[in-house]
């Protein structure tokens, strides 16, 4: 049974969900929503879904520049893949803890690997940050989206900054933290450890020779990801801009933050209908259109990540107790 705190995390992710779900298919034509669906352009929509594998794969691409030079880790597409299926099944996003321990079954300390997936989620919200600044730059949005964007963006900035002072002066940012926590010794010896934790994964990014690396697979990803979106477009039939794709994705971005259901469900709908009302698309047409994106994203990469947990002979009970999570039921 997961703890009182946990447990609320997740009811509270299950009613966001279950409220925005509610209200965005309220509002649409449910015949309307079916019969697009029925409409479906099956190429583009296979084109997609190779799309939006081939960003995880540059994903996983990225992520060994993330290591330390001598780490040496292996099956990190494997790992990326089970993730992901773990954050369409568990509560919590809880598949990233998964494949932080799949990746540790392959003879990587634990806690490298998680201070690898910190900067790795840092990089992900700067481009983010970057793309919601160019959206809103580009064309008129409303005033609550521009304050939403403004404190990602801040957050995002001040976690660039402490990654970058720990990078440059390790050293002293311990003393730092060792004089600030004197008074509770338990305390700067946790403090301490964090800092030793993501000083850890910034060796990988620190090497001269995994910096250009690490930028072009960055690159990679988020327009494999735009690709994505923009075939998923021509799939429903929405003749709309490559820059809607980029739209799509910064909304994502900013959606993904809050709490949710396993998958995302209800943030993904609510933040394409909110993404594509800027390129005036009827809420109807773009909650079909979330939907389609939403599921050809969800079954491929969920019934590829369950097919790796036979190949890295993990079972998805085992991976969640690593978690201290469990699926309500499980397989293997």
């Amino acid at each position: 049974m997961p703890s009182r705190g946990r447990l609320l995390k997740i009811l509270l992710g299950m009613a966001v969900s279950a409220a925005l779900l509610g209200y965005l298919f309220w509002n649409s034509d449910l015949g309307a929503i079916a019969a697009n669906l029925v409409r479906t352009h099956w190429g583009f929509l296979a084109a997609s879904i190779g799309l939006n594998l081939l960003s995880l794969w540059v994903r996983a691409r990225r992520w060994h520049f993330l290591f330390p030079p001598d780490a040496h880790p292996t099956h990190l597409f494997n790992a990326v893949m089970i993730g992901y299926m773990g954050n369409n099944l568990l509560p919590l996003r809880a598949g990233e803890v998964v494949r932080a321990y799949v990746v540790t079954r392959r003879g990587q300390r634990f806690w490298t690997v998680v201070a690898t997936m910190v900067v790795e989620r840092v990089l992900d919200a700067l481009a983010v940050g970057i793309m919601l600044v160019s959206l809103f730059l580009l064309m008129p949005v409303p005033r609550e989206l521009e304050w939403a964007a403004l404190v990602f963006l801040s957050v995002d900035l001040a976690l660039i900054g402490l990654l970058a002072a720990i990078a440059a002066a390790p050293e002293r940012c311990r003393r730092l933290l060792t004089t600030f926590f004197g008074r509770w010794p338990r305390l700067a010896a946790s403090a301490v450890r964090v800092l030793e934790t993501i000083n850890e994964g910034l060796r990988g990014i620190r090497a001269r020779r995994h910096l250009l690396p690490i930028v072009g697979w960055s690159a990679g990803i988020w327009l494999a990801l735009a690709a994505c979106v923009w075939t998923a477009f021509r799939a429903a039939h929405l003749e709309l801009p490559f820059g809607a794709a980029w739209a799509v994705l910064a909304f994502l971005g900013l959606g993904v933050s809050l709490p949710s259901s396993p998958g995302f469900a209800g943030i993904v709908q609510a933040a394409v209908v909110l993404a594509l009302a800027l390129f005036a698309v009827p809420q109807t047409d773009a909650l079909s259109f979330s939907i389609l994106l939403h599921v050809s994203q969800f079954l491929p990469v969920t019934l590829w990540g369950l097919a790796l947990l036979v190949v890295e002979q993990v079972s998805l009970t085992d991976a969640a107790r690593s978690t201290g999570v469990h699926p309500a039921s499980s397989t293997g």
